[in-house]
């Protein structure tokens, strides 16, 4: 199964669910929230620099949910904006 291209628009909303994510992480390390969620640094690290710009919506839940942010809140602000 071939995976549709992205469109810019979905690539510029994956990365600004990193920064949100990033910047709800603050000081605390990568390892410490990745774990907290049941994931890898390394998927974390790919979602918070955009290069998983479309992380299941389970994965997306988790990160929430540890960094005690409302998913209405993430919907919200990282809702495409069109061109």
């Amino acid at each position: 199964m071939v995976r549709t291209p992205l469109t810019p628009e979905e690539r510029e909303r994956g990365e600004r669910l990193g920064r949100l994510l990033c910047e709800a992480r603050g000081p605390r390390s990568m390892v410490e929230i990745a774990a907290a969620a049941g994931l890898s640094a390394e998927t974390l690290r790919k979602i918070e620099t955009g290069r998983a710009p479309t992380p299941a919506f389970f994965t997306v839940a988790a990160l929430a949910g540890v960094l005690d942010l409302s998913m209405d809140d993430l919907v919200a602000r990282c809702a495409l904006v069109p061109s």
